[in-house]
């Protein structure tokens, strides 16, 4: 907050005298306007015009494109901000290099770049989109950006690449191909909100970011929606995650979130998969035609889930473990669509508890090639006689308030800009 004041203050003279230069569409033009110019400046590009990168901006400007583009010719980052409140609007930014440590974007914010706003813009066919590179509290909001399809996909950039940026909020942003959609790292309480990711490795990608959000955003046809590792206190909420390919959530090693009001539907092997994660909270989320609802496993401990809805999963749970885990909270469990109970009461609660997982599920997890058996008078009898004897249950699992109907949360719309 200091540093801002008297940023705001050192920048108050410069900014008294503005001014409005219109840039025309020639050889150097661009780089010799930004050299030219002074703090506070605005830079309009003329209309659907070509100009030359890289170009670097080392004092407050606001560059309104016009729908003009700058092409990087293949080097470095096409445009580098160096300078605090910068604001770059309505470009198309494209050819970065392949270089610079993997770092080569269409918009690089280095570690002096704060408060920038990146807004409006479409970043196409470079290595990495858009990197926060230390800048902090910057805006990344409503850019369009295509990512290369030229390497195997996890040689390729991602989307929106943040580092040490803490304060940074990405809104309303449309990712397409490349690695990653966003791919945080060592960055806390920043804000992704109302994104839409498609055709990527991981639509969001945490590591080491604590306290942030990740709200209403839409991942579709990734190979996994929201990947959360090695981060504390993060909230997911109201995001949809259909048809990503191995997971719609992930979280490794993340513990005290708060997993909220999100739907997985379609998904080709696990809606959640909970690696060693603990003390998590997961309430109002739908997770809808998996090979497996939940997978939790490696001693994930004290999570807590209650109001969800586990709707045509193959497997709804799968969980090895010899003790007892309660999925209630307060009386409020969880709705099983293969849950054949009844409510005599009609108070909404089934008047039978709910075990996901028995012996021979168990078994089948470590001995695959026992699925031969399923249909025998033995696995059979053995069932029955869990079902009977509830005692004869190997541990895991139990809802002892699970609900009669789902409570399915509201999906998020994507609208163009």
């Amino acid at each position: 907050m200091i540093r801002a004041l008297a940023f705001v203050i050192f920048m108050l003279p410069a900014l008294a005298g503005a001014e409005e230069v219109a840039v025309p569409p020639e050889a150097g033009a661009l780089i010799t306007a930004i050299e030219n110019a002074e703090a506070g400046d605005t830079l309009r590009l003329s209309e659907n015009a070509l100009y030359e990168g890289s170009i670097l901006i080392s004092i407050p400007l606001t560059i309104l494109g016009n729908g003009a583009t700058i092409d990087g010719q293949g080097t470095g980052s096409v445009i580098t901000v160096t300078a605090e409140g910068v604001t770059l609007r309505g470009l198309t930014v494209l050819g970065s290099g392949s270089g610079g440590k993997g770092l080569d974007a269409g918009i690089t914010l280095s570690k002096t770049a704060h408060g920038a706003v990146v807004e409006g813009n479409r970043v196409l066919l470079n290595l990495v989109g858009i990197d926060v590179h230390g800048a902090e509290n910057s805006l990344i909001a409503h850019n369009y950006i295509e990512g290369r399809q030229d390497q195997r996909m996890n040689d390729r950039g991602n989307g929106i690449y943040i580092w040490n940026a803490p304060g940074t909020r990405v809104v309303g942003n449309d990712v397409r191909f490349g690695r990653d959609g966003v791919f945080v790292n060592v960055s806390g309480n920043n804000e992704f909100i109302g994104n839409r990711f498609r055709d990527l490795r991981f639509a969001v990608h945490y590591m080491y970011a604590n306290n942030s959000v990740v709200e209403g955003n839409i991942s579709e046809g990734n190979h996994l929606g929201y990947a959360i590792m090695y981060s504390d206190r993060v909230r997911i909420e109201g995001n949809y995650s259909l048809g990503d390919r191995d997971h719609g959530i992930m979280m490794n090693y993340t513990n005290k979130g708060e997993v909220l009001n999100n739907t997985v539907r379609q998904g080709g092997e696990k809606c959640v998969f909970i690696y060693n994660a603990h003390r998590n909270s997961f309430s109002g989320n739908s997770f809808e035609g998996c090979q497996i609802g939940i997978h939790f496993t490696a001693g994930s401990e004290r999570n807590s889930f209650s109001g969800n809805a586990f709707i045509g999963n193959r497997t709804q749970v799968k969980y090895v473990g010899s003790t007892w885990v309660e999925w209630s909270e307060d009386g409020l469990g969880n709705y099983w669509s293969d849950h054949t109970a009844y409510d005599l009461n009609a108070d909404g609660i089934a008047d039978t508890a709910y075990r996901p997982n028995d012996i021979m599920d168990q078994v089948l997890w470590s001995q695959p090639a026992a699925k031969s058996l399923l249909g025998s008078p033995a696995v059979q009898l053995i069932r029955w006689s869990q079902s009977a004897f509830p005692a004869l249950l190997p541990g895991g699992v139990i809802d002892s308030a699970p609900l009669m109907q789902p409570n399915f949360p509201e999906i998020p719309v994507w609208e163009n800009m």
